[in-house]
């Protein structure tokens, strides 16, 4: 299942790279030229990949030790931990549409030349409302679900059991998604990628620890998703604390601009 997931990424990804190509071939880019990129160009490359690549690393790598943590309690529990997982995942895209938003439509807020922080502030608020909407909606209505109708998904009572524990941890992980999405889709629109690999490398860190240690001592499906809880809403603190800071992007009007005057140059 994991490898045939992967293979349905991987082409849908390749599906929307080819379109998107094709798109721009079509205004008069030549996008399925290609080039080898010079030295100063693969080091700007890098230092925007890396911060993104250890991002995206840390939460895939934590989901699959949480549920490697889930396979150490047993057959059902695994099976309930699979099924609650896969519907959180499921559910947790709802939120994807709001960081491509501020990716979109905040760098020229931020460092456009028609830049305004106001309007950029703004613009976030919008979306950490939505995202707190949509998370309160998509949470309630992907609770109701496996809560009331278990059998679409599994006839074992036991397993049953087992969803049920985690209802609430679930929730709570599911009901702060959108907004956590928001708030790292600013980070990345304002090229704060340090402070964004930083923050999600020690959440990482700290949740893997609780999560050994939830799984040694107390062997608890249960808390092992209120680390999830932790993980989830330890995100949403630390990117809500640096762009609401008076240092940060969207109040210093000078933040991050030799390297982004550089980038023009180049």
């Amino acid at each position: 299942m994991w490898l045939w997931n992967c293979w349905c990424r991987l082409g849908y990804y390749g599906f929307t790279a080819f379109m998107m190509m094709q798109n721009l071939n079509s205004r008069g880019f030549r996008a399925f030229s290609f080039t080898i990129p010079s030295t100063r160009e693969l080091l700007q490359i890098f230092e925007i990949a890396a911060p993104v690549f250890v991002t995206m690393t840390s939460k895939v790598a934590f989901y699959a030790l949480l549920t490697y943590s889930a396979t150490s309690m047993g057959a059902i529990t695994l099976a309930g931990h699979q099924v609650m997982v896969n519907i959180l995942c499921m559910c947790t895209v709802w939120g994807e549409p709001l960081s491509q938003t501020a990716q979109s439509f905040m760098p020229e807020m931020i460092y456009g030349a028609n830049r305004n922080l106001m309007k950029a502030r703004m613009l976030l608020k919008s979306l950490v409302v939505i995202g707190a909407i949509a998370g309160l909606t998509v949470g309630t209505a992907g609770t109701i679900v496996p809560w009331l109708f278990p059998r679409l998904f599994t006839n074992d009572q036991m397993v049953v059991q087992q969803m049920h524990k985690v209802l609430i941890p679930y929730f709570t992980a599911l009901f702060v998604t959108p907004s956590v999405h928001s708030l790292e889709g600013a980070l990345l629109a304002g090229r704060d990628l340090r402070y964004l690999s930083q923050s999600m490398g020690a959440c990482f860190c700290v949740g893997t620890f609780l999560l050994l240690l939830v799984r040694d001592k107390f062997s608890s499906l249960t808390l092992c998703w209120w680390v999830l809880v932790f993980f989830q809403w330890s995100r949403f603190g630390s990117a809500l604390q640096r762009l609401v800071s008076p240092t940060g992007m969207l109040y210093n009007e000078n933040f991050n601009q030799p390297e982004q005057v550089k980038v023009k140059a180049t």
